[in-house]
């Protein structure tokens, strides 16, 4: 599946695609809105961001009515794992494991959080182990 690569939304695009991921096709009346609940956001400035949005190919619009609706164009899980590459690729020189100890030796984690990296360590331990025995590897007396 070769797709064409998601572009990378900038920080107010993230916001904007945040809202349509949490609440599906908006308007730009309530995209606004939702972002004015964090912080003031003018109505031009929504509508603005919006069309440059459509224009990356990040949100489509319905032109069915009068009034615009836009959904996001792109996947919250790809968009996530885009970013995070890329996040980690830059900052932490490509290693998830320094990423994972600095975010755990700075944030505090509860316990049912721990138990979650662990079920992910665990399963990410069986696949590498499935691997390598599809490799070669059996359990086959010599």
């Amino acid at each position: 599946m070769s797709k064409t690569p998601i572009p990378k939304p900038t920080e107010s695009e993230l916001e904007i695609l945040q809202v349509l991921w949490q609440h599906g096709p908006s308007t730009v009346r309530f995209t606004n809105d939702q972002l004015s609940q964090k912080r003031e956001v003018g109505y031009t400035t929504t509508l603005k961001l919006l069309q440059l949005m459509l224009d990356k190919g990040l949100v489509l619009r319905e032109d069915d009515s009068k009034t615009h609706v836009y959904r996001a164009a792109v996947r919250e899980e790809e968009t996530q794992g885009l970013l995070l590459d890329r996040f980690v690729d830059a900052t932490f020189g490509g290693s998830a494991g320094k990423l994972v100890m600095q975010a755990l030796g700075n944030h505090p984690t509860s316990a049912d959080e721990l138990a979650q990296i662990r079920s992910l360590l665990n399963q990410i331990e069986q696949q590498r182990n499935n691997t390598s025995n599809a490799k070669g590897q059996t359990d086959e007396p010599a």
